[in-house]
């Protein structure tokens, strides 16, 4: 996608993939700044851990504790989150509208949950609840999450599932699972899902992922994380470059690729 935008404005700019280890991290974001990058995208499992190794975080991502974009303005590395925002406007173009008034179910509460449960009390959500494999995690989350706005935002266990689930609005998968389609696992049973449900994957793939193939099949509204990737990189390119994003283009390239 930004290949073929920087190739299409005439940019001298190249966006390639490194991956680092949760040991070399340090040493590769400090690597930004003498081997004359513009920016970066920082995926998990770093999103969080990042956030102390840059110069300083726009407000967005200093609340939410992940940033997922970095800009290098003569040297030093300020931080951003694009999915909260590219959440967002996934979420208006699959369902025609906001989560205000909505009752949410986010699913893990990692870097991806933690901007996503931001986005939803932001934008008014009647209610979120998190559902994470640690449930600690799941509780700190909430807590933070709680200083964020006035929505109410809790954690369940996992005998809570399926109550939950049954009166949600909105169900966001903001776990990795899916994204290895070798296992056709998803991450909460599929009799929980209804035709009056919207399910939305945060993983993006070329296909759907079993979560939504799943719920498809019961005749949910379903958003692939296709489009949230392409909204989050246009937000990125923007902040790069200083220009509007060709999102037609990020849309094209990343349905044909």
């Amino acid at each position: 996608m930004h290949n073929a935008a920087f190739a299409e404005v005439g940019l001298d700019l190249v966006y390639v993939a490194f991956d680092v280890c949760e040991t070399d991290l340090p040493s590769a974001i400090d690597g930004l700044r003498s081997l004359g990058f513009v920016g970066a995208n920082i995926t998990l499992p770093h999103k969080e851990s990042v956030v102390p190794l840059l110069d300083e975080t726009d407000e967005l991502a200093t609340t939410i504790g992940a940033v997922n974009t970095i800009v290098v303005d003569r040297g030093r590395l300020r931080g951003y989150n694009t999915d909260a925002q590219g959440f967002l406007r996934a979420l208006e173009r699959g369902w025609g509208r906001g989560p205000d008034g909505a009752r949410c179910l986010v699913l893990g509460a990692g870097g991806a949950a933690r901007a996503i449960v931001a986005a939803l009390v932001h934008a008014q959500a009647a209610e979120v609840v998190v559902h994470n494999r640690t449930a600690a995690r799941a509780r700190r989350l909430c807590a933070d999450a709680a200083t964020w706005s006035s929505v109410p935002v809790r954690a369940i266990e996992p005998e809570e599932l399926g109550r939950v689930a049954a009166r949600a609005d909105l169900i966001v998968n903001a776990t990795s699972v899916g994204l290895d389609r070798t296992f056709k696992a998803i991450p909460l049973p599929v009799d929980m899902v209804k035709d009056s449900h919207v399910v939305m994957d945060v993983v993006y793939s070329d296909s759907m992922t079993p979560l939504l193939e799943a719920a498809h099949g019961r005749g949910a509204t379903v958003i692939e994380g296709t489009e949230m990737l392409v909204q989050q990189a246009c937000l990125a390119y923007e902040l790069w470059t200083g220009r509007i994003a060709p999102v037609h283009l990020f849309r094209n390239k990343a349905s044909s690729d």
